[in-house]
């Protein structure tokens, strides 16, 4: 893999064959995956969609000593408001001096429409370096510059001289994919352009070498490696999977979430590269080791036993550790079973509707089936094959239902409707439907919850016990605020408008 010479990555459709519109079981989307076929369907009707320039804002507006210019209208961008406290607070967790969130808007109107955006781009991109005098400055390119054809990397090329901070242009317009997946790709694409370098180290300068100073680097090097981080996990998440490496003897740098600069830079003094998610880190690493021969791990996300125990092997056999590793996972998952055993009782027999990120839905399934509890429904944003290695922690669920669906409320609420799951486990913000069906939501992820690691296990299962002993809440919602469908649909066959072609 090599696209790093090229303005922009390719689309997940066509790297990686992504599919965004499917029905049926999970036998057959395994199926239908491994068959190259997945992406061949479509849909006739289509109920909102997911926008990658939103999604690059979620990773773009966590970097630390950054500005943030959305070239762009005024619109672009304006979820970023709800970020803002969350931004700072988890930057000041790395540095305490760390900057919150700053972020400009290059405002185009009509009139830009016709005249081109670059004037209104340099304009900001001077007074953003001026103003705050940041390390970097990112610059997210929306629909409207790139339908107007603005050169953004030629305005970059011309300032980057005159500007102390990295300019590093990214584009993502939100019309060019339905893979909204795609979106981590292009973050990368600019990281790796502009910001991933070799650290120049003062010891670098001496005249004389300090060989002990070196081999206690390359001791150091050989003993870390980059973790990478997503915008879905939390602060607890992040030090669970740390004091599990560490327990083996490795160090941990996160990256690229809240991350500045120079941990980029340092990124390349690394062992291995260690993803989390495939769907957020293949782009990155792959070409991490195309340029640098820096090798990496891909293969599941530690949610649940099973998949943190296969996440720390992999790991451990890249620096022969296994049989540490071996040891570390036998006692974690006794004290696990002690910590459980409350839970395990009520939650028996209990069933789940699962709605996200694919690779991250069928992980916290195994979580469910641990505590006992029968999953009977899935919807995935997309699917591709980076979701194949997480199914190995799954038992019974081949005749499962999988919705792929990024967003598509309507498909939801008519698979929940038929299923009558007694839990519904997804995203913040789309959990507002299930609500208004009386069901009780567990959160996907958030930013001050745990749910990586033999920590992350107990944590979920606390939570699920706490929410299904009192759902009054929600029953209450579905009283007084019906959803807005005919009951007509509830009747058809969810996946009615989903076209299967080939």
């Amino acid at each position: 893999m090599n696209y790093i010479h090229e303005k922009t990555p390719p689309m997940r459709e066509e790297r990686l064959g992504t599919g965004i519109a499917f029905g049926g079981t999970c036998r057959e989307v395994r199926c239908a995956q491994r068959e190259n076929c997945l992406n061949l369907a479509s849909r006739s009707f289509s109920q909102t969609q997911g926008c990658q320039f939103t999604l690059s804002l979620a990773m773009i507006n966590t970097l630390r000593n950054a500005v943030t210019i959305m070239h762009g209208p005024i619109g672009c961008g304006a979820c970023s408001t709800g970020s803002v406290g969350t931004s700072q607070s988890f930057k000041r967790l790395r540095d305490p001096n760390a900057e919150g969130l700053i972020w400009l808007n290059t405002n185009l109107n009509e009139v830009d429409v016709i005249s081109g955006g670059e004037e209104k781009l340099k304009e900001a991109i001077r007074y953003a370096d001026k103003e705050f005098r940041p390390e970097t400055i990112l610059i997210p390119v929306s629909c409207v510059p790139a339908l107007i054809g603005d050169d953004v990397d030629a305005v970059v090329a011309e300032l980057q001289e005159e500007t102390a901070a990295v300019l590093v242009p990214v584009h993502c317009a939100g019309f060019k994919t339905k893979a909204m997946a795609t979106a981590y790709d292009d973050v990368y694409h600019g990281i790796l352009r502009k910001m991933v370098r070799k650290p120049e180290r003062l010891e670098d300068r001496r005249v004389f070498p300090d060989d002990l100073d070196d081999l206690r680097r390359k001791y150091r090097d050989s003993r870390t490696v980059n973790v990478l981080n997503v915008g879905s996990m939390s602060r607890q998440d992040e030090l669970e999977l740390e004091r599990l490496l560490n327990a083996i003897g490795l160090k941990v740098r996160y990256l690229p979430c809240y991350s500045g600069a120079e941990d980029f830079r340092y990124a390349l003094e690394s062992a291995l590269n260690v993803s989390i998610c495939g769907t957020h880190d293949d782009y990155f690493i792959e070409h991490m080791k195309s340029l640098y021969d820096i090798p990496f791990v891909i293969d599941t996300i530690p949610i649940g036993r099973k998949n943190t125990a296969r996440w720390l092997f992999q790991i451990a056999e890249h620096f022969d550790l296994q049989e540490e590793t071996a040891k570390l996972v036998e006692t974690e998952s006794r004290e696990l079973d002690k910590a459980l055993e409350q839970f395990r009782p009520y939650l028996q027999g209990k069933t789940a509707f699962l709605g996200g990120g694919e690779i991250r839905i069928v992980a916290t399934a195994e979580i469910l089936q641990d505590l006992g509890m029968k999953i009977i429904g899935f919807k995935g944003h997309h699917y591709d094959q980076f979701a194949e290695p997480v199914f190995a922690s799954l038992e019974n669920v081949d005749d499962v239902i999988f919705d792929v669906a990024t967003q598509q409320p309507f498909e939801q609420i008519n698979l929940v409707k038929r299923l009558k799951p007694d839990l519904y486990v997804g995203h913040t913000g789309g959990g507002n439907i299930s609500a208004k069906q009386g069901l009780p939501l567990l959160p996907l992820f958030g930013p001050s919850y745990n749910y990586l690691g033999y920590s992350g296990v107990f944590d979920v299962a606390r939570r699920i016990r706490r929410l299904m002993s009192n759902a009054q809440f929600n029953k209450k919602i579905a009283q007084h605020c019906p959803l807005p469908y005919k009951a007509s649909w509830y009747e058809k066959d969810p996946f009615t408008y989903i076209k299967k072609e080939g």
